[in-house]
């Protein structure tokens, strides 16, 4: 009786770990649709989204698509590779006509997910040599931007693109310690809403956060901005650029008690949702998705408790966010007013692909 008793609660352990994310051929059947739907949306070129955009987007499509087993030597990877392969400039970024910096990042990103046979170690390097130049610099250290990224390395960085920025140096080699990484982990925690003059936010901005804005990253370093700008000189906290930040620490090797993390984690606690991009709505929801897959991948809990201690199998919710808002032809889509480019379902599409990636647990 003993020994069917212990078995039978063994079969409960086993239940119970298994049943960590979705049903993972149900997963499988989401992935495989959207492949297939974005394989009939690929150019002559091999790019997929329009001219402006087709550089980025192509990176990402491509990172999706390995990430959900489609062979190196399948012909739409191949193609997309190629053309990849034709934005490399002689000064190591890898761009079109614009947003040098954002498409050099993704890129990365994109190639370090096919070079197990190390073909891209030259082009990976020189890329990420390319993107410190393009990182926000004062001698004088005296500007609030220092350590930031903008898409092109011109216009004011924000936290979106300085995200993208070191992850893509992490994924290209480059150690943790490097100046580089430092610096964007200076102007990271700047974008947080959190008053800590040692290791948090020296800006006067951050000692005037609402309290439900403490903890999380704002957009931007502007006060001005009226889309963010609240309250007597404050910033709102938004969902994608908190899960943003708490990767950015994450991957970058702060430890999980240093309180910039505690306090993104008490604010995605508060504010844990897939209905929507907190603070944002519907703008950039798929963007939204895939960092916060990552996010939650990083700091690695099967089950996230929210404020209220209530416990969220992250990776089964975002399957079945995703799940729902699937086109029958397996493509994902934006509307809105608002969408930061994902009414353009091959981007969309790609986000949640990556974003459905990670709700496999390894």
């Amino acid at each position: 009786m003993r020994i069917l008793l212990s078995t039978a609660l063994l079969g409960l352990a086993v239940t119970s770990v298994q049943a960590i994310g979705p049903d993972p051929k149900d997963a499988k059947a989401m992935a495989t649709l959207a492949v297939d739907y974005l394989k009939k949306q690929q150019k002559d070129d091999g790019s997929f989204s329009d001219p402006r955009m087709a550089p980025g987007v192509t990176a990402l499509v491509v990172a999706a698509m390995v990430r959900h087993g489609v062979d190196r030597d399948d012909p739409a990877l191949t193609k997309a590779l190629k053309y990849l392969e034709t934005l490399v400039k002689k000064d190591g970024g890898i761009y079109g006509k614009g947003l040098a910096n954002y498409t050099t990042s993704v890129a990365i990103m994109a190639l370090k997910e096919v070079n197990q046979d190390k073909k891209y170690d030259t082009i990976l390097k020189n890329a990420a040599d390319f993107l410190k130049k393009l990182q926000t610099d004062d001698p004088a250290n005296k500007s609030i931007q220092v350590g930031g990224a903008s898409y092109d390395g011109k216009g004011k960085p924000d936290m979106s693109n300085t995200q993208f920025f070191l992850e893509s140096l992490l994924a290209a080699g480059v150690p943790k310690d490097d100046p580089a990484v430092q610096r964007a982990l200076k102007f990271i925690s700047r974008c947080q809403n959190l008053a800590d003059k040692e290791k948090g936010n020296d800006l006067p901005f951050a000692a005037k956060a609402k309290e439900e804005d403490k903890g999380g990253f704002v957009y931007k370093l502007d006060t001005d901005d009226e889309g963010h700008a609240v309250g007597d000189g404050g910033l709102r906290s938004v969902g994608a650029m908190t899960y943003g930040g708490l990767k950015s620490f994450l991957y970058a090797g702060v430890s999980k008690t240093d309180p910039r993390v505690q306090g993104a984690v008490t604010w995605i606690r508060l504010n844990y949702t897939l209905d929507e991009n907190p603070g944002m709505k519907n703008a950039g929801l798929y963007y939204y998705y895939h960092t916060f897959a990552k996010a939650m991948e990083a700091f690695g809990d099967d089950e996230f408790a929210d404020a209220k201690v209530k416990k969220h199998d992250w990776r089964k919710d975002l399957y079945e966010a995703l799940k729902k808002r699937q086109a029958k032809d397996g493509g994902f889509r934006n509307v809105g007013d608002k969408t930061f480019g994902e009414a353009d379902p091959s981007l969309a599409t790609a986000f949640g692909l990556l974003a459905l990636s990670y709700t496999n647990k390894k």
